[in-house]
């Protein structure tokens, strides 16, 4: 029983009643201006004498008014933030269950007019009984303890028996208890119809998924250029490392050049690192900006002397027309294509075509397949995967594989790049 009557009361007067007493009470204010409103239109059309009578069907006809002006107003997009604003402090409904940012589409912002409506209509009803009830009440629980105060509230004749006033406090008591268990009830009304009215609506989760990919999306980009930027140079500089390591002694001339490649690399690598992890603490704007920015075929040939393998490029086209952005994913290809080669096949040479075909620019690489690969970087990378990625978001495609003897790249972008 004491159990029941501990639950009982939690659900009445514990933390979470009393914020969504709270709550029904802020809707009673706001429903105050809209009110006032109503008491001005209704007022002059039932002949009032002043602007607050007591007529009971005056003050409950300015309520019918007031509602539907209050649903208006509610239909502009900010409404929606502040009512989410109040609704998670007070009504205790986890967070995730709320839409964010304003309501733009028409269907979030008739829900969000239902909300308002629903919330300021109920706790105007809360709210007025509210600042009604609790001095009545306390009036009738004390009418037994006090003669002047029976005398003063001009108690009737019928009621001034003992038997009577033995009963006022239990109603005093009664009357408490039943609008504890109203504003419970309302309450708990509004915490259910808060992630109906103002969760997201299907255009928000569809924004919400769009977001949600575009940020992947940026992730994987990312990802991206830190895997063909600083897994080439580390493919480059542990070959390089390791050959300087074998003709230490007998050849400082080469070690002097592989350490003076592995610096250069170093330093570029570190210079292209900063830049991409630059881009982690850019706004939306400059991150976008940014995509444009970095190596492009412009300077291949500094690529191919840092490479670390032997290359022979030939090209067909005016490489400086490519767009931007295709010549900066065309370059990473590339950047791919050489770490492949030189993580599986060493030293072996490299063949580089790249032409303009019409709106195309077509990418090929061969080098032999090797008996063995050297280990450079055991269990190798997602570098080929990421190249198919590169050329897909520019609407082409890339394929990679032996082919007669030869490891084959390949690689067609269009021009036009829809990125």
């Amino acid at each position: 029983m004491r159990k029941v009557l501990k639950a009982f009361g939690r659900a009445l007067f514990g933390t979470r009643a009393r914020l969504r007493w709270l709550h029904l009470v802020l809707g009673g204010a706001l429903l105050m201006p809209y009110w006032l409103v109503g008491t001005v239109i209704v007022g002059p059309l039932v002949g009032a004498e002043s602007m607050f009578p007591n007529s009971v069907a005056l003050q409950f006809g300015a309520y019918g008014i007031a509602l539907p002006i209050a649903a208006a107003t509610a239909l502009f997009p900010m409404a929606r933030p502040l009512s989410v604003a109040a609704a998670k402090a007070l009504c205790g409904v986890p967070a995730e269950r709320f839409a964010e940012g304003p309501a733009r589409s028409r269907a979030a912002r008739l829900r969000t007019s239902g909300w308002f409506t629903l919330h300021v209509g109920i706790g105007a009803l809360i709210s007025g009984a509210t600042l009604a009830l609790p001095p009545f009440a306390v009036t009738l629980i004390l009418l037994p303890l006090s003669g002047g105060l029976r005398d003063w509230v001009m108690v009737p004749d019928y009621l001034d028996h003992a038997w009577a006033l033995a009963l006022c406090p239990f109603a005093g008591i009664a009357m408490l208890t039943a609008l504890a268990a109203c504003a419970a009830a309302a309450g708990a009304l509004l915490a259910r119809q808060a992630p109906v009215l103002l969760g997201p609506t299907p255009a928000d989760r569809l924004q919400a998924a769009e977001r949600r990919a575009t940020e992947l999306a940026e992730r994987n980009r990312l990802a991206r250029e830190l895997h063909d930027s600083v897994g080439h140079a580390l493919s480059a500089v542990t070959l390089q490392a390791g050959a300087a390591r074998k003709v230490l002694d007998s050849d400082p001339e080469f070690v002097r050049e592989a350490l003076a490649a592995i610096e250069e690399t170093t330093r570029r690598t570190v210079g292209e690192l900063d830049s991409v992890l630059g881009l982690l603490r850019r706004d939306d704007e400059a991150a976008n900006t940014a995509r444009l920015t970095g190596p492009t075929l412009d300077t291949l040939d500094g690529l191919i002397a840092r490479s670390g393998v032997p290359v022979s490029l030939t090209s067909d086209g005016d490489l400086a027309a490519v767009p931007a952005l295709v010549s900066r994913e065309a370059y990473r290809i590339v950047q791919e294509g050489l770490s492949n080669a030189l993580r599986h096949a060493g030293a072996s040479p490299v063949s580089l075509w790249i032409a303009l075909r019409g709106e195309e620019l077509e990418i090929t690489m061969e080098n032999p397949l090797p008996d063995r690969a050297p280990v450079i970087r055991p269990g190798g990378g997602r570098g080929v995967r990421g190249v198919a990625e590169r050329a897909a978001l520019l609407g082409g495609h890339a394929q990679a594989g032996p082919q007669d003897a030869v490891w084959r790249l390949s690689a067609r972008l269009p021009l036009a790049g829809r990125r």
